[in-house]
């Protein structure tokens, strides 16, 4: 317990802080978990929580009640999961409220790696037709070679003089 005034003071606000701040980083516990669990769901209303999740790690941020890396952390993982999340299936009345990355998924799925790319013939001919196009434009001016240098070039330019090796003498023994 502390005897001097200004320690006992301090000690009062810390305690009320703690209280304010155990608020929003309630909330902002809720707000994600009730996000997450409708992301996982698939429910529609899905895109609504996690905009209030984002609000109110915002908040807490704002507030200092949680560090902005540590809210900023939490809501990209949100999105990460929300982008990752099955397509809402339209109900007949109703349209779907978010249909999250179909478009991000085929375009993931339709790039090969690279050891198939080779192999496969469209992209082959795709390749083809650029080297093509690239032939029959015409050419660029030349750059000229005080603008134009490589890095490697102004390393080679900038290159400093080897360090002088000097002879130490040694001692001669006794004197």
């Amino acid at each position: 317990m502390a005897n001097i005034k200004s320690q006992i003071k301090r000690n009062r606000q810390n305690d009320k802080r703690r209280l304010a701040n155990r608020v929003f980083r309630g909330e902002a516990r809720t707000a994600v978990k009730d996000a997450r669990l409708a992301i996982e769901a698939g429910a529609p209303n899905s895109k609504e929580e996690l905009l209030k999740a984002i609000s109110t790690l915002d908040k807490a941020a704002e507030k200092g009640v949680l560090h902005k890396n540590n809210a900023a952390r939490r809501k990209s993982r949100l999105m990460k999961t929300f982008a990752r999340m099955e397509p809402v299936k339209p109900v007949a009345a109703e349209p779907a409220m978010m249909e999250p990355a179909a478009e991000v998924v085929e375009a993931k799925k339709a790039a090969p790696h690279k050891r198939t790319a080779a192999k496969s013939e469209p992209k082959a001919e795709a390749k083809a037709e650029k080297v093509s196009e690239a032939k029959a434009a015409p050419k660029k001016a030349a750059v000229s070679p005080s603008k134009g240098k490589k890095p490697a070039e102004k390393k080679a330019a900038i290159k400093k003089p080897a360090a002088k090796k000097t002879a130490t003498k040694k001692p001669s023994g006794k004197k």
